[in-house]
């Protein structure tokens, strides 16, 4: 039995096809609600003339329970908001028909990808949730740009263009993300410290806004629009197709862990790192030592080249690391920009990719590193993280661009990360309220929160969040998004549909 909804069955075929389902085949504007398979069949020839059939679809709108079901969790496994119905768009048109929809009738609408936010961020109660998956073509590949569809992943992205010799000049850690997904967060790697986020390599964009217009922007066309969608969490516009800068994709990558037992030793080489730009790619995490009774660090970084390799000793002169734990690997450059891929598989296999996720990633300043980074990690067990990572490794923000993109006003800033998994007997809401008063410590020295993680927030933490870029944010959704329909599980505007 189909789940495909469309005008042509809505009302008796559907209720033919699918009689005692729960089917919505129409919304009724009087009563504010979705008319079933089951309740058109119900209803009297006059009152169902009142109500109006979803449109005509390439694709399809479904309302299986088990899809639902899906749509209603995500990465985080906290938060649970169950959609009406899930749109897995054929068409672009799709798009833009069900926005018009959704517009017309004040129905709540997100856009999932991967499903890999961790707080409801791509959740609406009660509402559509557009399944961007289905978006899934590479369209172009040129000496400088691709041309994508929201859906495909970073991994489909990087095997497909460094296979012409080109890649995308910033990937997040895991590939496994959509692009249409992390250019509405910011998207932050290795390379940032060169490029700045993923949103600072797109070159033109093709989007839906909440109005339901159909919109080719880039910085010399429909410029404000452009700048406003990056790394703006879905608030404006649903984006359908990116085009995204390639540069020479290096044949081959050294990569290099320095090993250190104290932070200020190992925030100051991560300086030295950052200025000298003597890595390709620039990481770093904290890690428990062997005996788990204290806390270490390690850069994690890499030099790109084309069969070459650079001189060790070299590279790593007047750095003040650990020797003796120093480790030193070749790989392919696909090979490193996917390395996390062996690491996923063994957490899939063991049960631990479905267990609750409360992640929390801030953005702090360098001058008040120190003291956020040792207060949170005095108080930090590897039960608290139930073994994720907790990154640590700096940027430059001046790089990045889009105004809602929101980092300390410092030239030199640094991703924290606590990547934590609930592993029992241990609570995913307690980890929750943790990551609070990490985010107070943020904000208590001018950080920012990158807002994909599990962090509870008001109303007025997010005007807090934009500061003095608020007033120009809340007048991007009035102008684009004016009844406010799309993304609302980011509950920056109002409480979740």
């Amino acid at each position: 039995m189909s789940d495909r909804l469309d005008r042509r069955r809505f009302l008796s075929a559907a209720a033919t096809a699918m009689a005692g389902a729960a089917a919505v085949v129409a919304f009724d504007p009087l009563r504010g609600g979705w008319v079933t398979a089951a309740q058109a069949a119900e209803t009297p020839a006059g009152a169902a003339r009142g109500t109006v059939a979803v449109p005509d679809l390439d694709g399809e709108l479904t309302t299986d329970p088990a899809v639902l079901a899906a749509f209603a969790d995500d990465w985080g496994h906290i938060v649970h908001r169950q959609p009406v119905a899930v749109l897995r768009p054929g068409s672009v048109g799709d798009v833009v028909a069900m926005v018009r929809y959704a517009r017309r009738h004040r129905i709540g609408l997100s856009v999932r990808g991967q499903g890999h936010s961790s707080d409801g961020q791509s959740q609406v109660q009660a509402g559509v949730v557009i399944d961007s998956r289905t978006l899934d073509r590479i369209h172009e590949i040129g000496a400088d740009r691709v041309v994508t569809d929201p859906g495909v992943t970073w991994l489909e992205l990087a095997t497909a263009t460094v296979a012409r010799g080109l890649t995308p000049p910033v990937f997040p850690d895991y590939l496994g993300l959509s692009v249409g997904g992390t250019l509405m967060a910011g998207g932050i790697g290795g390379t940032t410290q060169t490029y700045g986020m993923q949103v600072d390599t797109v070159l033109e964009l093709e989007v839906v806004t909440g109005e339901g217009d159909l919109v080719r922007c880039s910085p010399t066309r429909h410029r404000a629009l452009f700048w406003a969608v990056l790394g703006s969490l879905g608030q404006f516009a649903v984006v359908v197709r990116a085009t995204i800068k390639l540069v020479p994709a290096p044949a081959a990558a050294r990569g290099y862990q320095l090993h250190y037992s104290d932070l200020d030793t190992y925030l100051g080489d991560q300086r030295r790192l950052l200025a000298g730009r003597r890595f390709s790619s620039l990481q770093g995490q904290a890690i428990r030592d062997a005996a788990d009774t204290r806390w270490e660090f390690f850069v994690d970084a890499a030099a790109y080249h084309d069969g070459t390799p650079p001189d060790d000793a070299a590279i790593t002169r007047e750095l003040r690391f650990d020797p003796a734990r120093t480790q030193v690997t070749d790989h392919t450059y696909l090979e490193w920009v996917d390395r996390l891929a062996p690491t996923v598989a063994f957490l899939k296999q063991i049960g631990a990719w479905a267990l609750p996720h409360p992640w929390i990633d801030v953005f702090l300043p360098d001058s008040g590193v120190r003291s956020v980074v040792a207060a949170t990690l005095a108080d930090l067990t590897l039960a608290d993280t139930g073994q994720g990572p907790v990154l640590l490794y700096p940027f430059r923000p001046p790089l990045v661009r889009p105004p809602f993109v929101e980092l300390p006003a410092e030239p030199v800033g640094w991703l924290f990360s606590l990547l934590r998994t609930t592993v029992p007997p241990a609570d995913p809401l307690r980890q929750r309220a943790d990551n609070r008063v990490l985010y107070d410590r943020t904000r208590a020295v001018g950080g920012k929160r990158y807002p994909i993680g599990s962090v509870p927030l008001t109303h007025r933490d997010w005007v807090e969040h934009f500061g003095r870029d608020w007033g120009a944010f809340a007048a991007a959704k009035g102008h684009w998004d004016p009844h406010h329909i799309l993304s609302p599980g980011q509950e920056i505007f109002s409480p979740p549909r």
